[in-house]
């Protein structure tokens, strides 16, 4: 047969495609389709409902949505279920398997037949494992996403999920909140459905496939709740008509200048430094080298201009009333690769150009007057970097940018929760927690536990922030003085394996350092001193496959036989 389209692509090798088409078609007939029905182009929808995913409570809605856009285009709509992962409801960490759902996604984009493909995800890790997969698997594909919650209010004060989270749950160790009210807190963090209302993760995962080309334009900020969020769902759902006729796919699309025009958003917007990881890993399924010192490079013309929390004060719903990807976007036009093409059909340029400049506005700043200049994220070398290391410096406290401390070290996460709270601990306000053998291997799945929590006996003296330093992440929901990403990790003979407590530390942000007062003949002897934890066995399951093969931070944290090698770009371009 030459016409692979529809029910004819992916045909099931029977070793006769006349009857792998006569046996498909019968069995699909019994879900009651009829043969005008089949006979149309396929659209597959990536189904990732769960009654675990608070975040992905509208998808079922949504579906709905992309269906009639589909069918309204002509076309027939076919939904499919993959993994769903949401960040609070997966052990040890939802990073640990967001490798898993990126290869659960491109093994269905491969096996169903499907023309083109409309993707729903939104909390952290989902957005990333289907680009992925996208990029891997190269259908036609088109990113939708569930959207932020709306903010809430707990007495007077206006609240939203997580970085509000973070802050009361400071309070409450701090002693300056009780028991009664932390519980009341609990219960008014996360009011509706959908990601974050502030610029963590799942909130710039959104605005940076916004920018890099693979959602609609105005698609990232809509709040989960709304109309607006099922109109472009049902818009979603017809361009995925138009693109299984044009057959755009992701590689014509993801390409190094529209990941250069992602990681510049990436800075502009506050975003969390998660997306470097997963910009890596997107990437990396394209052979694309994600270079960071060249990322922090556009860093020195690419100032923060959105007025958010965590960095600022505003939520992700005040972003969307403010114009949301185009407000930012046409602040940042002459900075981008306009010639850039998206899922529309037509360049990120005239995308620009075609959008209204939208209304006066606070959230948004111009990019003369700018919340941070500088980048929002910063890259740094040294002796305790290792191949380096990331600090989102428009987070951090002023006066600790450039900072000296005696070094308190937590070998795990297991050593952290037992010590950090005891009254014995010899930790004073300037010292500098680092935390070990938390990053892909030695966690393992880098979970975000970068947001070391003040210890109690500090935080009762009203100190809020320390400077401290790990070989994992952070949620993009958090806020301070936090070094992350130290590659290698500690967990394979990484810098942080080397330090003890008491070394001296110095941290030096604008010059990009990030050092420990040890002698080279003295971190030699540790060298070779050292053994590595019991942890990176495995004998079974996909942690053994997990084990074997995920790469470091600066690639992304992939699988290594999933990243396409040898390497044949670089982006940014630098």
């Amino acid at each position: 047969m030459t016409d692979q389209k529809g029910m004819r692509r992916s045909l099931t090798r029977y070793g006769d495609e006349a009857f792998s088409l006569y046996l498909r078609k019968a069995f699909i007939k019994a879900m009651g389709y009829s043969d005008d029905a089949l006979d149309r182009p396929v659209i597959g929808i990536a189904n990732t409902f769960s009654a675990y995913n608070a975040c992905h409570a509208n998808v079922p809605a949504l579906v709905e949505a992309v269906k009639r856009g589909v069918m309204l285009a002509g076309g027939l709509p076919m939904e499919f279920p993959t993994i769903s992962l949401h960040e609070s409801f997966a052990y040890p960490t939802s990073m640990y398997f967001r490798n898993l759902m990126a290869m659960d996604t491109e093994e269905m984009l491969r096996a169903l037949p499907m023309d083109a493909c409309v993707l729903i995800g939104g909390c952290d890790k989902t957005v990333p494992a289907q680009l992925m997969a996208a990029a891997s698997a190269d259908v036609p594909a088109i990113q939708l996403v569930t959207g932020p919650m709306l903010s809430g209010t707990h007495g007077t004060e206006r609240i939203g999920a997580c970085t509000d989270c973070r802050r009361f749950w400071g309070e409450y160790r701090g002693g300056r909140i009780d028991e009664a009210e932390i519980n009341q807190i609990e219960g008014r963090l996360v009011p509706t459905a959908g990601t974050c209302g502030v610029m963590g993760t799942a909130s710039t995962m959104a605005c940076m496939t916004e920018a890099l080309g693979m959602m609609l334009p105005g698609g990232a900020t809509i709040p989960a709740v709304t109309a607006d969020r099922l109109r472009c769902a049902e818009a979603t759902g017809t361009r995925a008509m138009a693109l299984a006729k044009e057959g755009l796919r992701p590689s014509e699309i993801m390409t190094p200048k529209a990941f250069e025009n992602a990681l510049r958003v990436l800075l502009a917007i506050g975003g969390s430094t998660n997306g470097v990881v997963h910009a890596a890993a997107m990437a990396g399924r394209l052979g694309i080298e994600l270079d960071l010192e060249a990322f922090d490079a556009l860093g020195a013309t690419t100032p923060v201009l959105v007025d958010l929390k965590p960095t600022g004060k505003y939520y992700m719903d005040d972003l969307h009333r403010a114009g949301g990807m185009t407000a930012i976007l046409h602040e940042l036009k002459p900075l981008l690769n306009l010639d850039c093409m998206t899922v529309t059909g037509r360049t990120l340029g005239q995308e620009i150009d075609a959008a209204p400049l939208g209304h006066k506005q606070a959230v948004v700043r111009p990019i003369s007057n700018p919340i941070h200049a500088g980048g929002g994220i910063a890259f740094l070398k040294g002796n305790l970097a290792g191949d380096g290391a990331i600090i989102k410096q428009s987070a951090c406290s002023k006066e600790l940018l450039v900072h000296t401390g005696r070094a308190v070290v937590f070998d795990s996460l297991e050593d952290l929760a037992m010590r950090i709270d005891d009254p014995g601990l010899d930790v004073a306000k300037d010292d500098v927690l680092i935390l070990r053998n938390a990053g892909p291997k030695g966690a393992p799945g880098m979970p975000e536990a970068g947001y070391i929590p003040i210890p109690k006996k500090i935080a009762q003296q009203g100190i809020k922030d320390m400077v401290r330093i790990s070989d994992c992440r952070m949620s993009g929901t958090a806020f301070g003085t936090i070094v992350l990403h130290a590659t290698p990790e500690a967990a394979v003979g990484g810098p942080l394996a080397l330090v003890e407590s008491g070394d001296l530390i110095r941290l030096d942000v604008p010059n990009r350092r990030l050092e420990m007062d040890v002698s080279e003949t003295e971190l030699e002897k540790r060298r070779k001193a050292w053994t590595p934890p019991e942890t990176l066995k495995a004998e079974r399951g996909y942690k053994k496959l997990y084990m074997d093969h995920v790469t470091q931070a600066g690639e992304g944290a992939d699988f290594d036989f999933l990243v396409k090698r040898p390497y044949v770009a670089k982006t940014p371009a630098g």
